[in-house]
């Protein structure tokens, strides 16, 4: 069993026409279920695309969706959380704060993210760096959010031990365009197993990428089971 938690449906804005391939890329490595995002809410207009994805999402059953919320319109955030979760397909939030531009350390977003622990679901927020630590802070800060640093911080990888260990409501996946040697071996050695889960990116990266960064950290049979979707299984109580 694999859950990818950090995927993407619908067509890129640049020459990436991969609209359709979403379950064809999962079918390829085996993944069993994925939490998509859809792209024209991620980078473009939220409402919009939580719109178009929650209508494709009563198509098939092998995806759950992702509520986008951009900081910047939190009003419109927040009727699209109260139209979407309660249905089921939804099952988390998800914010980028380069696109929205809203740092993981602003007012907006701390805005945005209480009002997600007030549904009681977990958000998948974007990190790079050290703004995995920014997160953990705002964490602590509201009681209740349960967080997950996409990338966990990607080059930042050792400033998200650091956050984990600050705040045990932080999770951390591994998707990165990028695979430094010992990078995940380092993070399982430093972070309590069961916040940590599987991410591909996907369609925007290829899932080679983390399938072949978990592969060469050689990891325990228990742990790996964990992170393919144990603790996703758990997080989002599938």
């Amino acid at each position: 069993m694999i859950i990818d938690v950090h995927a993407h449906w619908g067509p890129w804005f640049f020459t990436m026409d991969v609209a359709g391939s979403t379950l064809a890329t999962m079918d390829r490595y085996g993944i069993d279920r994925a939490i998509v995002s859809a792209t024209e809410a991620v980078t473009y207009d939220a409402p919009a695309g939580n719109r178009v994805l929650a209508a494709y999402l009563e198509t098939q059953d092998r995806l759950l969706g992702y509520v986008t919320v951009n900081p910047r319109r939190l009003r419109e955030a927040e009727a699209d959380l109260r139209a979407y979760l309660p249905g089921g397909r939804f099952v988390g939030v998800k914010i980028h704060t380069d696109y929205t531009g809203s740092p993981a350390g602003s007012a907006r977003l701390r805005e945005a993210l209480t009002l997600v622990a007030g549904t009681g679901r977990p958000a998948l927020v974007h990190t790079w760096g050290a703004s995995v630590l920014d997160l953990a802070e705002v964490c602590l800060d509201i009681p209740g959010l349960r967080v997950i640093a996409g990338h966990m911080g990607a080059d930042g990888f050792r400033h998200a031990i650091e956050a984990a260990d600050a705040c045990d409501r932080l999770y951390l996946e591994p998707c990165w365009s990028h695979a430094p040697a010992g990078r995940i071996a380092e993070v399982v050695a430093g972070v309590d197993p069961a916040r940590l889960l599987f991410g591909t990116d996907a369609t925007l990266i290829d899932p080679a990428s983390a399938f072949g960064a978990v592969a060469a950290a050689g990891l325990p049979r228990e742990t790996a089971e964990r992170i393919a979707w144990r603790n996703a299984t758990a997080l989002f109580r599938l």
